[in-house]
């Protein structure tokens, strides 16, 4: 496999694993060959954040992450993994404990400061296996908002650790 073609590889991998989930097969225990471990490894993903995004496409249907958002979000967190991390994961682990309440808000916006630090740890890859990027709550709020996930990850990336950049984006409504 190459750059060029690594998009092809997640799509046909999510096409394979959406087919087995729907055919039943929902706990993903024999859904990764070796080599689409090694193909998840090498774009800074996990086994877990790929089932994730099958998982709640295959259950919520048009409510659900579409392939396509799971490979943007996956796009944006290559490049972070490529460009800042050097190929290296950073070996932190952000746990749900350290996640701002659900209810909590910034400039009256709920969930927006979960889903910053969210964001921030979906970047570096240091998302706890029980946490998604891109779950029914974070899909209703990019919804709400006008926002699609990967923009928002590319913002979060931009905005390094000024909040107000990511707060700003977030009331502008702007893809």
């Amino acid at each position: 496999m190459n750059d060029q073609t690594w998009d092809t590889t997640f799509r046909e991998l999510f096409e394979r694993c959406a087919k087995l989930h729907r055919d039943g097969d929902t706990r993903a225990a024999n859904w990764f060959t070796a080599a689409d471990k090694s193909f998840l490894d090498g774009i800074g993903h996990t086994t877990q954040e790929f089932f994730d995004f099958v998982d709640d496409h295959c259950r919520y249907g048009a409510e659900g992450p579409t392939l396509e958002t799971a490979l943007l979000v996956a796009a944006v967190r290559r490049d972070y993994f490529r460009v800042v991390q050097n190929g290296k994961r950073s070996g932190k682990i952000v746990p749900p404990s350290e996640l701002p309440p659900k209810p909590a808000a910034v400039d009256g916006i709920p969930w927006l400061p979960r889903l910053i630090v969210k964001a921030r740890a979906k970047l570096k890859g240091e998302m706890d296996p029980d946490t998604m990027f891109g779950c029914g709550g974070d899909r209703a709020f990019f919804e709400q908002h006008k926002l699609h996930p990967a923009d928002f990850l590319r913002v979060t990336w931009a905005a390094g650790d000024d909040d107000r950049k990511i707060i700003e984006f977030a009331k502008s409504g702007k893809m």
